[in-house]
């Protein structure tokens, strides 16, 4: 979905709306991909900065799309999904890259997600405060 609302310039109701009826799945993952999609596209920006921050030598917008989408995703999951722990966020990230992007992806992916989280503060991670890091 993040890949549709940043490369198609589709609002995020237009895209909810023709991509998760299009796919089976329980209700309750359909309700926790919608909610991780928009809250990743309400913090884009935070986001966004933090991880330009974080991913050194590489601007944002030259990062594979499908790269920046799986970190912006990590990166908020790990901020205000506090219920998951940071290595599971990480490990999906991780397979999401694995997937949909290229073996380097795997490594940059981990890299800038490892970096961001041991920079958050605890507290950050837990109450998804992002302008404290580093």
């Amino acid at each position: 979905m993040l890949f549709e609302w940043e490369v198609g310039r589709h609002s995020p109701v237009k895209v909810v709306a023709s991509f998760l009826p299009e796919h089976k799945a329980d209700p309750e993952v359909k309700e926790f991909a919608r909610r991780l999609f928009e809250g990743t596209v309400a913090e884009a920006g935070p986001i966004d900065r933090l991880l330009r921050r974080h991913a050194e030598h590489w601007k944002l917008e030259r990062m594979a799309a499908v790269d920046r989408n799986v970190l912006r995703l990590g990166l908020y999951e790990l901020m205000h999904c506090p219920e998951t722990p940071a290595a599971v966020v990480i490990n999906e990230a991780l397979e999401l890259a694995r997937r949909f992007s290229t073996a380097e992806s795997v490594e940059f992916v981990n890299g800038v997600l490892d970096a961001v989280r041991k920079a958050l503060p605890q507290a950050s991670v837990a109450s998804g405060r992002v302008e404290s890091a580093g």
